[in-house]
């Protein structure tokens, strides 16, 4: 069964599902990374114009989509921003390579993501990084769920994309004056109903 960490969904698992495992949803943990890296990016950018030092708060503020962005397909402003992070703040730019390695851990998966995120915790562990420092606490508390999910290699996507699916649905239709006329479109759209239609050939 795969969740977000909330506790409880744990709690519900654990009474009405005692057999099931219980899986952290991958996209949420790497939120958990990312959350963290832009809190450091934030306190640098502060301390950076308290102490008037603006080009150092210029660069900071500008590098936020360099940072938060997947790193494969970057553009060459971003990169020379990444690169121009690595000198002038070197804890901010470890906290970005600690978010990345997060996200290596999930694209990873089985024994070999396990062993990297042991990894990853005993770095994040001994960065004198706060923010990450709780991230490694975070991640140990959820540690058998995380294996879990890496272990199984299932996640929440196919049910976040069905969900984002009916938001747009109802988006379309402008709102539903009840529950049952969204129910019915969600089943026609995704239900995989094919229906024959008068004066049109047989889907059958």
């Amino acid at each position: 069964m795969s969740a977000d960490a909330a506790a409880w969904i744990g709690d519900v698992v654990r009474e009405r599902c005692p057999n099931a495992v219980l899986c952290i949803d991958p996209f949420h943990v790497v939120a958990w990374g990312t959350e963290a890296l832009d809190e450091v990016r934030r306190g640098v950018w502060n301390a950076s114009r308290k102490a008037g030092e603006r080009d150092t708060a210029k660069v900071v503020k500008g590098a936020r989509f360099a940072l938060l962005k997947n790193p494969e397909n970057p553009t060459d402003r971003q990169k020379v921003r990444l690169s121009a992070l690595e000198t002038l703040n070197k804890p901010l730019y470890r906290a970005y390579l600690i978010k990345e390695m997060l996200r290596l851990v999930f694209a990873t998966k089985g024994e070999e993501g396990i062993k990297l995120l042991h990894t990853l915790i005993a770095w994040a562990q001994r960065c004198r990084i706060p923010a990450f420092v709780k991230l490694a606490a975070r991640i140990r508390r959820n540690r058998d769920g995380i294996e879990a999910a890496l272990t199984h290699r299932v996640s929440n996507g196919r049910v976040e994309a069905t969900n984002n699916q009916i938001r747009l649905l109802t988006r379309l239709a402008h709102g539903f004056h009840n529950a049952t006329a969204l129910i019915a479109l969600v089943f026609l759209e995704l239900g995989g109903l094919a229906i024959d239609l008068p004066r049109r050939p047989s889907l059958g």
